[in-house]
């Protein structure tokens, strides 16, 4: 359980912060960004939650807050073996599973599209598309984390926040009315 009585510290006032592991880093490196980068990605969907009226998306992006939580403490005790982190709190394939099915549901409802779209509609989808971006931030430092020598990172962990983006981008055109709402992309329309 965790229990936070004393929320600053000052030992992070020369510019490090502690891992999950105890270990110390500075607060610029790739690992403290990737899970710095989760941490804002889920306040961006925490933000979008303010203009969900459909309950079933509401449950759905909850369930994701929660998840994020884990993925971030995933990240933030690197995977080294011998190390005792592989009894740490991972990311684990049914909840990559559980995102693909939510996008399998919502996506069933929508038409085909046809062309990009543009952020906008409703102000749900607006936010949604918002946290997309930032999803897709992640991603990027995740990856970029796992390409580092020596950084361990937990392959669910990559699967999850790529189908995060997925998910959010499906929610954002259910959003704007199933889709028919989307403001599309009209490539070249204002070259002339």
């Amino acid at each position: 359980m965790v229990i936070l009585n004393k929320i600053y510290t000052k030992t992070g006032d020369e510019g490090s912060t502690a891992l999950g592991s105890g270990e110390r880093r500075m607060k610029h490196d790739a690992r403290v960004c990737a899970y710095g980068a989760v941490d804002e990605a889920n306040a961006t969907i925490g933000v979008a939650r303010l203009n969900v009226r459909d309950s079933e998306i509401d449950e759905v992006l909850a369930l994701v807050q929660n998840d994020l939580f884990d993925l971030g403490a995933d990240l933030a005790v690197p995977n080294e073996e011998n190390s005792g982190a592989s009894e740490r709190l991972r990311i684990i394939e049914k909840q990559v599973l559980a995102l693909e099915k939510h996008i399998d549901n919502f996506n069933s409802r929508l038409e085909t599209l046809r062309s990009f779209v543009i952020s906008g509609g409703s102000a749900l989808s607006a936010h949604l598309h918002l946290a997309r971006t930032v999803a897709r931030r992640a991603e990027r430092d995740i990856v970029e984390l796992s390409m580092i020598e020596g950084e361990a990172v937990n392959p669910f962990v990559i699967q999850y926040i790529n189908r995060l983006s997925d998910l959010l981008f499906v929610l954002a055109r259910v959003a704007n009315n199933n889709g028919k709402a989307d403001i599309l992309w009209v490539p070249g329309k204002n070259r002339n």
